[in-house]
């Protein structure tokens, strides 16, 4: 399908896989979504064709999200999901001249956590692996100047993990993380849903609301949306109306925990960074970056200019791959390399 075989930078996410080829930029974007047969425990769709799976599978299949909080948490299904993938984008000539990849981990993975995501990689095609931690990633795609002797602040916020970081010379000067992403936001809407009107929605319906009408802060003209689900006192479908506010409402707990931890990380940060990052402004990055008045309500809780990605939910892919450029250089940031079995 893309023809040649290209190292790779792959965003191995929770809720999407991103792939950067060398040379050629983002080649492909898919939900990590698998559908897998029961019985014969064979991958029948990957991506956006599992997606639309979500919910809607007969009891001899089954679609899942393999990786968990931005790690590993079905090892056959993530390589098999892995190989796949790669088969599409490296074609037929993959099994001859496997490419080098290199994968972004979260801040926080552990060392069993990191091995995994590099085995996978490795057995579904792999010739090496490397990681890279995603905070360092998504500050490289994002366009911050990484290499010079100032703070720069970056927040990445995925579907499973937000990681915070301050980046000097090359490397992490002080970080958090915490395994809450654009995955629990949709769980706090579910829960606020089947609480407010005995209504249970699936995971892709709580998704588009977040989507829609979600925000972080009060909007100029709240909006609303009607809703379908599965009432839970008379057992039939049935329609509710929604509005933003009780959705900002219902989002407050997650987001105040975000915001809480790049309060401690500021903090933390050495004096002389802190004055940079005034002047520079912290950047937001991962698809919880486009909820709508989150980075205005970063902004009015630290009085520090936000600022959002060009291309948010790609920043972490791109980042990946333009490592690739400088991988001698970055040994110290993406170690643990990891060389198939003869």
């Amino acid at each position: 399908m893309f023809g040649l075989v290209d190292d790779l930078g792959i965003d191995l996410g929770t809720a999407n896989i991103v792939v950067y080829a060398r040379g050629r930029g983002i080649v492909l974007r898919e939900p990590s979504v698998v559908a897998i047969d029961k019985a014969t425990k064979k991958t029948l769709a990957v991506g956006e064709e599992a997606r639309l799976m979500l919910g809607r599978t007969p009891g001899s299949i089954v679609a899942e999200r393999p990786m968990r909080d931005g790690v590993i948490a079905h090892y056959s299904v993530t390589r098999d999901m892995l190989a796949h993938l790669l088969q599409r984008i490296c074609g037929r000539r993959a099994k001859l001249f496997r490419p080098l990849v290199v994968v972004s981990i979260p801040t926080k993975a552990t060392g069993v956590e990191r091995r995994a995501a590099l085995d996978a990689t490795v057995a579904a095609g792999a010739r090496k692996a490397f990681w890279i931690e995603e905070p360092m990633a998504a500050a490289i795609g994002a366009g911050l100047p990484i290499a010079m002797a100032g703070g720069n602040m970056i927040v990445d916020i995925g579907g499973g993990t937000t990681d915070i970081a301050v980046i000097s010379l090359g490397g992490i000067v002080t970080s958090d993380a915490l395994r809450l992403g654009g995955n629990r936001l949709d769980e706090f809407i579910a829960r606020h849903i089947k609480r407010v009107y005995n209504l249970a929605i699936g995971e892709r319906t709580s998704e588009e609301i977040k989507i829609t009408i979600g925000s972080a802060y009060p909007l100029d003209s709240e909006v609303s949306r009607e809703v379908r689900g599965r009432d839970l006192v008379s057992g039939l479908p049935k329609t509710v109306t929604v509005n933003s506010a009780e959705v900002r409402e219902a989002l407050a707990e997650p987001v105040a925990q975000i915001v809480e931890r790049v309060k401690n990380v500021l903090e933390r940060t050495p004096p002389e960074l802190g004055a940079d990052i005034i002047e520079r402004g912290i950047t937001l990055t991962g698809g919880v970056a486009l909820l709508v008045g989150l980075d205005k309500l970063l902004e009015l809780e630290t009085g520090i200019p936000v600022h959002i990605a060009d291309d948010p939910m790609t920043s972490v892919a791109i980042g990946t791959g333009q490592a690739l450029e400088e991988l001698d250089a970055l040994r110290t940031t993406m170690s643990l390399e990891q060389v198939p079995a003869e």
